[in-house]
């Protein structure tokens, strides 16, 4: 049900052509300690809402509201933060606007579940709606506005360094490590695993269904409200359409790191390569002056190519296992 460890091959060896790409267009300018640092800290909160997707896709699902989610709960937390600002200890206010943030995320996850594991819509449909409302809320209660002015506790979070190390990086280790740990080691993360794989056979095999379902978007919305702490934190700022970009190369990142979009596969570490990879690429593009909106159309073609290149190897797979 998971990858296999020659596609890993494949995979950093792909990063490490990337890597060596890189350094010989932008002149050497790819290995300055500036633009390495730039990507240590710009990978992180992308890193992480491709961690939520992925665990959705390895359904057979998609959560198109995982950057609505994130910045909803950013805006909770900056309202939190300024609404309480000089009544209390920043440490509690801090982290009564985490809390409060993070419970924001629990319940979206709550209300995507529902919809798709006992009401029976459709994820593309459940998720699309979702983001739209809170797209509507985030611009009703922020009227559009930047919310900005944090603590300098919470801009650790997005800024802040431990022995030399991002500190946001070490937040994306963290996070990748707990979903490695959950999709492997846990019976949830099993039979999760197994709805992708036949929704069907793991319902006749006593698994409940829907509790999967309802787990799975759960951890994806909780994943999507650690990355709008990262985010918000790094931006010094909470405002309805942050990150609208990271939807696209967040479904990249998982599509292009092994995850099947039909459900059933995927691996941690193949997604972690080729974010790493594509934070390379992005990076490389920026020394290049590169259009953004070109780098967009690049992202599209990279994903619609990479899925085509899937359907025909599995198309192969199966005629081949066919014929023998």
């Amino acid at each position: 049900m998971k990858m296999r460890k020659n596609e890993l091959t494949v995979l950093a060896l792909i990063m490490v052509v990337v890597l060596f790409g890189m350094v010989l267009v932008t002149g050497g300018a790819f290995m300055t300690s500036g633009n390495l640092q730039g990507m240590a800290f710009q990978l992180p909160e992308l890193g992480i809402f491709a961690l939520a997707m992925m665990v959705v896709l390895i359904t057979g699902g998609i959560n198109l509201s995982i950057i609505a989610t994130a910045n909803m709960v950013g805006i909770t937390c900056a309202l939190i933060m300024k609404g309480m600002e000089g009544s209390a200890p920043p440490f509690l206010v801090m982290l009564l606007a985490l809390l409060a943030g993070l419970g924001v995320a629990v319940v979206i996850g709550l209300g995507n579940g529902f919809l798709i594991a006992y009401i029976g819509m459709t994820p593309i449909l459940a998720t699309l709606g979702t983001m739209t409302l809170l797209n509507g809320i985030a611009i009703v209660v922020t009227k559009g506005y930047v919310i900005s002015g944090f603590p300098d506790a919470i801009l650790f979070i997005g800024n802040g360094s431990v022995v030399g190390i991002p500190f946001p990086l070490l937040v994306f280790a963290l996070m990748s490590c707990i979903l490695w740990f959950f999709l492997n080691k846990t019976r949830t993360g099993f039979n999760l695993y197994m709805y992708g794989s036949n929704a069907s056979v793991t319902k006749f095999s006593g698994v409940n269904n829907a509790h999967i379902l309802l787990s799975t978007y759960v951890v994806s919305s909780i994943y999507s409200g650690i990355a709008a702490l990262v985010m918000i934190s790094r931006f010094n700022s909470a405002k309805s359409g942050y990150g609208n970009s990271y939807l696209l190369v967040s479904i990249l990142a998982c599509v292009l790191g092994g995850v099947s979009s039909a459900g059933g596969f995927g691996r941690v570490m193949g997604v972690v390569l080729a974010l790493v990879t594509l934070q390379m690429l992005s990076s490389g593009f920026n020394l290049l002056r590169m259009n953004a909106f070109l780098t967009t159309a690049i992202w599209g073609f990279v994903m619609i190519l990479v899925m085509v290149i899937n359907y025909l190897a599995d198309n192969y797979k199966s005629k081949k296992g066919v014929g023998q």
